[in-house]
């Protein structure tokens, strides 16, 4: 239990991954073709990325939760991992990957390290 905000945080850079590798090397051509549908569907940028968004923590609920096998670890990594995509979306223009892998293992620990530390 003791390092379980460390494997909690490493999990969920490497569902960033897997998602990353899923979406734009293996399913690239069906993801920008559901993108278009999302776009007119909901006939603002906004709104479609916002769905992305909250479609990426979805994968991340699912990956999280089966592999820690509870159900509360994938909310809190989905949750938090969604408040850091929104929140240096707004905040912050662009990050070399680098930079933004950085970003998130250290808001995620730090956030873990709360949950599972007290």
């Amino acid at each position: 239990m003791e390092l379980l905000w460390f494997y909690v945080a490493v999990a969920l850079a490497l569902s960033d991954l897997l998602h990353g590798q899923l979406v734009w090397n293996i399913f690239a051509d069906f993801y920008i073709v559901f993108g278009g549908i999302l776009n007119i569907a909901t006939k603002d940028h906004i709104i479609s990325w916002l769905l992305h968004e909250l479609l990426e923590a979805a994968f991340h609920f699912l990956v999280i939760s089966i592999l820690f096998e509870q159900v509360e670890i994938g909310i809190l990594a989905a949750l938090i991992h969604l408040f850091i995509d929104l929140s240096h979306s707004f905040f912050i223009n662009h990050m070399p990957p680098i930079q933004h892998r950085a970003l998130h293992f250290v808001i995620e620990s730090l956030f873990f390290i709360a949950i599972f530390g007290f």
